[in-house]
């Protein structure tokens, strides 16, 4: 945990238009002060991020969420539900809402979220006021989940970076969208879909064609250096494997007793462990159900052919 100073200095320096990286629950963010144009545009400039390519501004809780964003009856029920924790809600922006619009893509929608690890919550409450934080990496290739790949990603291009020990869930937060008359469901993540359905007892709908609302929705995206080849059932000549439950062929498992949170809480680490010797990456099936869902969809993004 870090020491009240550190947290004084992390948001000291965000007034002051800088960045820091900071561990939330899912991966680890590169924030700066979602009301400063400027240092949101170093947030773009950092990461080497496309601007179309909307930010997530991240609160201290509902109350903070509701002075930037509009916020339907099934919207708040799930925030009241899963708040904090890592689902993302993308809704309108309300008439006064500060945050630069860069980070909205220029779009009317604002994607919100509430953290749950201590160390963004302490950060969220020592500045006072929303932090854009998409993952504290260069743009397209594999989330952080330790200070350490923020470090071999950013180097310099970081002020300060807050250590909070690895992410404990491992992949991004999901985002679900409000800006039409049925929820959508924009990334599947932290938060499996059958608990969001179950809370607001209608199914979501899948997102729609047209600009991007929230992060995470490139077609190539969390990629490697290395190739990757998916759902493999044994290594090829050449490859690493990395493998899950019962498909085990080496070191390298994501979950050997088929645990897809635990797998999901492996799954950036192990790709980042593999991808600084392998040039090939086999990955053994994943169940699409749970958590699944939210591993697989980073693993075909991150096996999609780069632009």
């Amino acid at each position: 945990m870090q020491r009240n100073d550190d947290i004084a200095h992390a948001a000291a320096v965000l007034r002051q238009g800088g960045l820091v990286a900071f561990p939330t629950e899912t991966v680890y963010g590169l924030g700066a002060d979602a009301c400063n144009d400027t240092a949101v545009a170093q947030v773009f400039a950092a990461k080497g991020r496309p601007q179309f390519n909307p930010l997530i501004a991240h609160v201290a809780d509902l109350a903070a969420a509701e002075k930037l964003g509009q916020f339907p009856p099934l919207a708040r029920k799930l925030a009241q539900a899963f708040w904090p924790g890592p689902l993302t809600l993308v809704v309108e922006r309300t008439a006064d809402c500060p945050v630069s619009r860069l980070a909205s893509a220029g779009l009317t929608s604002l994607a919100l979220r509430v953290p749950s690890h201590p160390v963004a919550i302490a950060l969220l409450h020592a500045f006072g006021g929303p932090i854009v934080a998409p993952s504290a990496n260069a743009s397209g290739r594999i989330s952080p989940t330790t200070a350490a790949h923020v470090r071999a990603s950013l180097g310099s291009g970081v002020a300060m970076i807050l250590d909070g020990g690895p992410s404990k869930v491992g992949v991004e937060s999901t985002v679900v969208s409000f800006l039409d008359d049925v929820p959508r469901l924009l990334r599947p993540g932290g938060l499996s879909r059958e608990q969001i359905e179950t809370c607001l007892g209608v199914p979501l709908a899948s997102a729609t064609a047209g600009p991007l609302h929230a992060p995470g929705q490139l077609e190539s995206h969390y990629a490697p250096r290395a190739t990757l080849r998916l759902n493999a059932i044994a290594p090829e000549a050449g490859e690493t494997y990395l493998g899950f439950g019962g498909n085990a062929h080496g070191p390298h498992t994501l979950s050997a007793r088929g645990d897809l949170i635990e797998a999901a809480a492996n799954l950036f680490g192990k790709l980042h462990e593999i991808d600084a010797t392998a040039k090939a990456i086999a990955v053994a099936p994943i169940p699409e159900s749970g958590l699944g869902e939210a591993i697989n969809d980073r693993l075909r993004r991150a096996a999609a052919p780069r632009p």
